[in-house]
């Protein structure tokens, strides 16, 4: 007589080892390092291109308040004078000149934009107003610095 030892088939794997978990993790450490100080610069560069494109709608309300009033530019002893002209409905003629802008534009950061212009010397020559944003350290430096502006073509300061 002979007896027959039947084998149980092996039994399946379940989860993963511990070295395997440790090398899917070493793999993704190794991309994100490389992944997230270009995902911050980006972001940084993004947060210019907004202010670029607030500053350029700046400079089309004021476009149309001067092509309400003949040409002419706001002039304004502060800036917050000038938004408030660019907020502010007129009656001409009896008629109501809607405001070009329904609220001041602020930057990515929460500034209000920088105006100035004073109608002559350069500003004459450029033939348009300086508008500009404190940028991303947000202390007004007149355009320059890390501000953003609308006179310069210098690319992502």
């Amino acid at each position: 007589m002979q007896i027959r030892i039947r084998r149980r088939p092996a039994a399946r794997r379940r989860g993963f080892t511990l070295l395997e978990v440790l090398i899917v993790l070493a793999i993704i450490g190794v991309i994100a390092a490389f992944a997230v100080p270009r995902l911050i610069g980006q972001q940084q560069k993004a947060l210019i291109d907004a202010a670029k494109v607030q500053i350029k709608a700046a400079e089309n309300a004021v476009n149309l308040y001067a092509k309400d009033h003949f040409g002419n530019y706001p002039k304004a002893s502060g800036n917050e004078e000038v938004w408030t002209l660019l907020t502010t409905s007129e009656q001409k003629d009896g008629q109501v000149i809607p405001a070009p802008l329904e609220a001041p534009i602020t930057d990515p950061w929460n500034h209000k934009l920088y105006y100035e212009w004073s109608g002559s010397g350069q500003d004459a020559l450029s033939g348009k107003p300086k508008i500009w944003s404190a940028g991303p350290d947000g202390e007004n430096q007149s355009g320059g610095g890390d501000d953003i502006n609308n006179w310069t073509a210098v690319e992502n300061k």
